[in-house]
């Protein structure tokens, strides 16, 4: 009775590249998204009036610094109600924080998932795990363009003109684009698709019938002339002496010449011939 689905197999037992690929990649957009969060560096202003041509502010979501060119030590925890009342500053603290949080919860639920040490992962839960941290990417580019979108508007300074975007923006942008590669790429285990390939894995029918895999060439026969000598009957070897003057394909070397019989002394040579 023929089968009504078809049975796949692993090629080997290494972990799937898209798991590998995942698990880089959340780690490093986290990391990325927690200096983006704690840092007080979502924007910078210049040309404060007032102040000092050499002095400027940094701002981010939880804390606000002052800091000059020529002196690296900074004032921090300044006060702004104006600036801590927009309202993209306390959906960007809740985004912000919430996606540190769905990351280490898909983190926690892909590894279990994935299960290196066996022969087949669980892709359910390991895709499950890569929706979180695609999840987690989505909350971060939120607020990460939404302020990037209204960078002047956001309660500035009397009398600023100079207001650039500050390093959390960057860090928050390429985090964020970390998670979503990595949970989407864990994501796609959830389906076999590519013909197996982004499980690692191998329909049985192939392996049985040998289509998978590079096959082995046949051995090169090689022809080997032979020599069908006749036997003599005198002799123990394949061939007799007389058939060493038929033709062969082979140079032969030359045979010594002949002793004359004219000579005294045919036997063996003395000390005086010496």
């Amino acid at each position: 009775m023929p089968r009504s689905t078809q049975e796949w197999m692993r090629a080997s037992l290494r972990t799937p590249g898209i798991f590998i690929f995942g698990l880089v990649m959340a780690p490093c957009g986290w990391i990325l998204n927690l200096t983006s969060t704690v840092a007080p560096n979502w924007r910078t202003i210049h040309n404060l009036s007032g102040r000092p041509a050499d002095e400027f502010l940094q701002q981010g979501i939880w804390d606000i610094c002052r800091a000059t060119s020529t002196n690296t030590r900074e004032e921090c925890n300044l006060q702004d109600t104006a600036y801590f009342g927009n309202q993209i500053i306390e959906v960007a603290q809740g985004l912000m924080v919430a996606s540190l949080i769905v990351t280490l919860i898909g983190l926690a639920v892909a590894i279990p998932g994935i299960r290196c040490w066996r022969d087949r992962p669980n892709w359910v839960v390991a895709g499950l795990g890569g929706i979180l941290i695609f999840l987690s990417g989505v909350m971060i580019i939120i607020p990460i363009a939404w302020y990037t979108h209204i960078l002047e508007e956001i309660a500035p300074p009397p009398n600023t003109t100079d207001v650039r975007v500050g390093y959390c923006i960057i860090l928050g942008y390429i985090g964020g684009i970390f998670e979503i590669l990595g949970g989407f790429v864990m994501f796609i285990g959830i389906c076999r698709c590519c013909g197996g390939k982004n499980r690692g894995e191998v329909r049985v029918d192939d392996v049985t019938s040998g289509r998978f895999g590079r096959q082995k060439p046949p051995p090169r026969r090689v022809e080997v002339p032979s020599l069908n000598r006749a036997r003599s009957a005198v002799s123990s070897v394949p061939y007799a002496r007389d058939s060493l003057d038929d033709d062969v394909s082979f140079p032969r070397a030359k045979s010594p010449a002949a002793r004359s019989a004219n000579t005294p002394y045919a036997g063996r040579p003395y000390d005086v011939d010496l």
